[in-house]
């Protein structure tokens, strides 16, 4: 069922997210200061791309840094990007085989304004 999710995600939503974080990843590499942010990004992007049979937890080593990382973060792309998931999540919610792509879509949200201090894992 996962693989099924996965590629319905990649088709209608997945492919087109993933390319908002690689733009954010770039944009931030290319600023020298937010390399760790581009980095971030980049292993998001890995995520929008397929989603399905893995989750983010957050970190317990995660401190004061992320926190200031993450202030920083949402101002430069964390709120285009998670307004970009709420627009498609709703897009997906229309209909009814689209409902838990649109509620995976609201789950992302949270990585993509808060990235640093959370990892992404495999499900059991």
């Amino acid at each position: 069922m996962k693989l099924i999710l996965n590629i319905i995600w990649l088709v209608l939503c997945g492919f087109w997210m993933a390319i908002g974080y690689v733009a954010a990843g770039i944009l931030c590499c290319i600023l020298i200061v937010t390399i760790p942010f581009g980095l971030a990004s980049f292993r998001i992007a890995g995520y929008a791309l397929w989603p399905f049979g893995r989750k983010v937890v957050d970190r317990p080593d995660a401190g004061a840094a992320s926190l200031l990382g993450n202030i920083i973060w949402i101002l430069v792309a964390g709120v285009w990007l998670a307004i970009g998931h709420i627009t498609t999540g709703i897009a997906l919610c229309l209909t009814i085989i689209g409902i838990p792509l649109g509620i995976a879509n609201f789950k992302m949200i949270r990585v993509s304004l808060l990235p640093l201090g959370a990892e992404i894992v495999p499900t059991p």
